[in-house]
């Protein structure tokens, strides 16, 4: 063992003899040469050659000629252009990663993409005409859904010209459209031109806030991109044409269509659409009703837009230019309003609930809506000053109850209130024919003679305007001439519960109270239950329920409702309906209403005024028509003696000569029979005086006062009716 050691050789790292001074240079790398197929085989010379690689002039050729900076395989250095390039590719790298993180979670923010549907539009109530015109729309929208092929091409094309002239070639999102927004705004130095598209904008109406962020951008881009993937082109413009708002709450292009135009959408001339077109931008401020020149000037933007892509003929242009779109006029704030408001109130008791759009056809005649709003505003503006009458009402309809025409108010623009349904007034002496109706069913007859004396009952005297009294006079005189004191007498004799049971029997469904005062109209009601219940001496004796609504029909056009033959059956035996228009038709042969006839009809009805000259009533009838009238203030404040026999008979006449222009007379029911011989018309009754005839023709007394009034009050006195009609009668 201990020889083996001392013979062992130990690793030895002295440089060999001669070779010392080059210790501190040794070069230990391998050479190329060196490596295993690193070059070939090499002579023992070369590979034992250290010297010359351990000097210095050969380490620094092998450092210098061999190193990997070198041409000869070592590191290059990148030019700067090679480094801005791999800076720029790293940097987008990372935008891209940034920009897909942020559209992953405003993504994730939304509903499932397979969760998603376009939310449904709230249903349109389309309000017709008995002649299937419209008359209004209801809803959230103000019009029904239309399908693009059912507009002129030339409308969707003024869209798609102003506010997105791409969209037929982007996929949603249009990168060009942006860039031209950017470069613009920038140039121009403000904000003032946006980059969304048709399907941007219409994602923004159906799914979104109008929050203007970039998170709410990024989401509208995205839903633009599931709009363009599910739905074809002429689908999203058609739902964005049903979708837009148009300002003065009209959504969609029917809606606005009807609203600034008055006609549908499938009607507009092209300088219309233009006009269309151009509103979406800034609805409020371009509204024409509101800012007339300057939607013409956005409009004749959009014609220029739509001549430059050839979305319309030079020539047409120019004649679009020459005649700018202009809105249509409502004269009176547009009284159709007050029908479509009643409609709104009673549809809920005829069809259920409703999802899509739906048509109610009316009874209503669109020419007699126009005649009696023109009548009743006409004569507003020409005498109401005068008489101090702010407002007024007319009710319409057919013996059967279908309302013909109905206005609510003077102007509803101004005011809402439909007076014909809701406003509950004393209707005064054009209450009397419910009381006289009581004593024909008990046995008088248009020839019972009663006393026309002063009466008192408790602490109230009624008196006839004139202070004068004719003694013995018949039914059929005292009622055209509208006597208080045998209305009150003839109220006791019945008992006035019998006088508000007839009412109601007749269809007024107000409270009424059941006193002395009941028979000169005191308990308040409203000027559709008059007419109405007047519609019972018109047919023939049939109690009838005035009605509006004749049908509703779905968007497919499937029947939902169709209005089925209904009354309240006979309420009036025929013979006592006989008797009471033949009554009532002296109030336009002696009475108070004698400048309402109408040549070659027969004509029934009664005047009526309360108490301080408060309410002006006439409500008059042919067998084919029956139309009320009303005359006052809303906060009940007097008229300068306004009656039954001025401005109302004047309006109803009016209106009813143009409603019954061109018809054939329809004789009233009964009437022949109990008409009075035309040589005995103007004698009243034996043993009246001429004066006390006058005193009585004076006009139409009055009720008693209020209900609330204080018992030791004393009544005011009875309010006149029209005096006209003396002079013609005695040609004073």
């Amino acid at each position: 063992m201990g020889r083996a050691r001392a013979g062992r050789d130990e690793p030895n790292f002295d440089v060999p003899e001669g070779r010392a001074g080059a210790r501190g240079d040794l070069d230990l790398r391998l050479s190329r040469a060196d490596r295993a197929g690193g070059g070939g085989q090499k002579s023992p010379q070369t590979r034992s050659d250290v010297p010359k690689r351990a000097n210095g002039t050969g380490a620094q050729r092998s450092r210098g000629g061999g190193g990997r900076g070198s041409s000869g395989g070592g590191r290059r250095r990148r030019s700067f252009l090679g480094r801005l390039v791999y800076g720029g590719v790293v940097l987008g790298l990372w935008v891209l990663i940034g920009v897909a993180g942020l559209i992953a979670y405003h993504a994730s923010q939304l509903p499932p993409i397979d969760q998603l549907a376009v939310p449904k539009r709230p249903p349109n109530i389309a309000i017709l005409a008995s002649d299937g015109s419209l008359l209004a729309n209801r809803g959230e929208t103000g019009g029904r859904v239309v399908g693009i092929k059912e507009l002129p091409p030339y409308l969707p094309r003024a869209f798609v010209a102003i506010e997105d002239r791409r969209f037929y070639s982007h996929w949603g999102v249009d990168p060009v459209g942006i860039a031209r927004a950017v470069a613009q705004n920038i140039t121009r130095r403000g904000v003032s031109q946006g980059g969304s598209t048709l399907t941007q904008q219409l994602a923004k109406n159906l799914f979104l806030t109008p929050e203007r962020s970039a998170s709410r951008k990024i989401q509208e881009a995205i839903l633009a991109l599931w709009l363009e993937h599910t739905y074809s082109k002429d689908e999203i413009l058609e739902l964005y044409l049903n979708r837009v708002y148009f300002g003065a709450g009209a959504y969609g292009v029917e809606a606005a269509a009807q609203r600034y135009f008055g006609k549908p959408a499938k009607n507009v001339s092209l300088a219309e659409a233009a006009m269309l077109g151009g509103l979406v931008q800034a609805p409020s401020r371009l509204a024409p009703n509101r800012n007339l020149p300057a939607a013409q000037a956005r409009a004749a933007q959009v014609l220029a837009a739509m001549q430059e892509l050839g979305f319309a003929k030079p020539q047409d242009v120019k004649v679009a230019l020459a005649q700018p779109a202009r809105t249509a006029s409502t004269r009176g704030g547009g009284s159709a309003n007050y029908v479509a408001d009643l409609v709104m109130d009673v549809l809920d008791d005829f069809v259920g609930k409703f999802e899509s759009d739906i048509a109610v056809q009316t009874t209503v005649d669109p020419a007699l809506q126009a005649a009696a709003e023109k009548a009743l505003v006409d004569e507003l503006n020409a005498k109401g000053g005068k008489y101090n009458v702010g407002q007024g009402a007319l009710v319409s309809m057919r013996p059967d109850g279908a309302i013909r025409a109905l206005i609510g108010g003077r102007d509803y623009a101004q005011s809402q209130f439909n007076r014909a349904t809701t406003a509950k007034r004393q209707p005064g002496s054009s209450f009397k024919p419910f009381v006289y109706l009581a004593a024909v069913e008990r046995g008088a007859t248009p020839d019972t003679v009663r006393e026309d004396a002063p009466i008192k009952l408790g602490n109230w005297q009624p008196e006839n305007y004139s202070h004068q009294y004719e003694g013995a006079v018949t039914l059929r005189t005292a009622l055209a001439l509208s006597l208080n004191t045998v209305a009150v007498r003839l109220g006791q004799e019945v008992g006035p519960k019998a006088v508000v049971q007839t009412a109601q029997r007749l269809g007024i469904s107000s409270a009424l109270q059941a006193n002395g005062s009941i028979a000169l109209g005191t308990s308040e009601v409203t000027p559709l239950e008059m007419v109405g219940a007047y519609g019972a001496f018109a047919n023939g004796g049939t109690g009838v329920i005035p009605y509006v609504i004749a049908s509703v029909k779905g968007p497919d056009g499937k029947l939902l409702y169709k209005r089925a033959d209904s009354s309240l059956g006979r309420v009036i035996d025929p013979n006592a309906v006989g008797m009471m228009n033949a009554m009532m038709h002296e109030t336009f042969v002696i009475g108070t209403a004698k400048k309402g006839d109408i040549p070659g009809w027969d004509l029934a009805g009664k005047t009526g005024t309360s108490q301080d000259f408060r309410d002006a009533w006439f409500i008059g009838y042919s067998g084919s028509l029956v139309t009320g009238i009303w005359l006052g203030n809303d906060d009940g404040e007097p008229t300068k003696k306004a009656s039954g026999g001025n401005l109302p008979v004047e309006i109803w006449r009016n209106y009813m000569g143009v409603a019954l222009k061109g018809q054939t007379p329809v004789p009233l029911p009964g009437l022949n029979r109990w008409r009075k011989p035309p040589e005995t018309t103007a004698s009243v009754s034996s043993g009246q005086t001429p004066g006390g005839l006058l005193g009585a023709l004076l006009g139409d007394p009055q009720p008693a006062p209020r209900q609330a009034q204080a018992p030791s009050q004393r009544p005011r006195q009875p309010a006149a009716e029209d005096k006209n009609f003396l002079e013609k009668l005695f040609g004073l």
